[in-house]
């Protein structure tokens, strides 16, 4: 009976430690929020239409202008989410972002851009980050849902240790610190919250040979569960007061774990279409960033 007992204690303890080792480390839940507790309009304010007292808003495009918003503050490091509906239909030409940018000439940048296409054609997610005024790392994918039906979750994890995109809570990029290798990294430049529907029709479809058409106009997407967990800070900071204290600091949130990287390559295997690491006729050698990133 004691030897049963001791093998079953065993069994427990070495469950708690595979448990320990293989426990996920998604972001918290994001939280449901309004538009106004978080973001303004930015630029044409009676292109933006607020429903359910606020808790969905919808972005328009004709061929005027289109719209965008920004949140109120700046953040240095955070977690940031919404959820969007794309513009359904023929969508060619217009271009959905969400990112954040700092302020300044040598601005930090991390981008989803959502590329239009004809009806029938799926949507490109075009994701990109900048550091220090440097971008061209671009990447992209086709999404494995249309992204016109329904709300889909669209979320960045920023921390001193890694960048991580996610649809839906898949990981679908990750950019690491690589400052040890000479790759600069977004560390000390508050960074505010953008989004936007304007018209892109020089270069969004097949480089720009597919064109807006207009008599579609306007051209809706749509918006809710404004979600930020960040560090606010004025654009002048450096640094966070409570850097290191926070949940995205903690030792779970430096890396993905085994299954988010599954899920990445399940991504990078099945629905990437355009990878910057692997284009020799851009870059002759592997950016440093890459490897380490598991981008290839």
């Amino acid at each position: 009976m004691a030897s049963s007992t001791l093998a079953f204690l065993l069994l427990l303890c070495y469950l708690g430690l595979v448990f320990k080792i293989t426990m996920g480390a998604a972001p918290r839940k994001p939280i449901d929020v309004p538009f106004q507790k978080n973001y303004v309009p930015t630029w044409a304010f009676d292109h933006i239409k607020y429903i359910n007292g606020g808790n969905e808003v919808q972005l328009y495009l004709d061929k005027n202008t289109g719209t965008g918003f920004q949140s109120s503050g700046s953040y240095l490091f955070g977690h940031f989410s919404m959820q969007m509906k794309l513009v359904p239909g023929d969508s060619a030409g217009t271009v959905t972002a969400f990112y954040l940018s700092s302020q300044n000439s040598e601005h930090d940048e991390i981008d989803f851009e959502f590329l239009g296409n004809r009806t029938g054609q799926p949507y490109i997610l075009q994701t990109n980050v900048f550091t220090g005024g440097k971008g061209d790392r671009e990447q992209r994918i086709y999404l494995w849902f249309d992204p016109t039906k329904d709300y889909h979750s669209y979320s960045v994890l920023w921390n001193l240790y890694q960048i991580v995109f996610f649809v839906d809570e898949v990981p679908i990029r990750v950019f690491k610190n690589c400052k040890d290798v000479g790759v600069r990294f977004p560390f000390d430049q508050p960074m505010k919250i953008y989004s936007s529907l304007w018209n892109g029709d020089d270069w969004a479809t097949r480089g720009g040979l597919e064109k807006t058409d207009w008599s579609k106009a306007p051209f809706i997407a749509s918006y809710r569960s404004f979600h930020i967990d960040g560090c606010e800070a004025s654009v002048e900071a450096k640094f966070c007061a409570t850097q290191g204290m926070r949940w995205w600091d903690q030792k779970e949130f430096q890396d993905l774990d085994g299954a988010q990287y599954r899920s990445l390559s399940w991504v990078r295997d099945k629905y990437t279409i355009y990878n910057y690491c692997t284009d020799r006729s851009r870059y002759s050698s592997v950016p440093p960033e890459c490897a380490r990133d598991r981008d290839l």
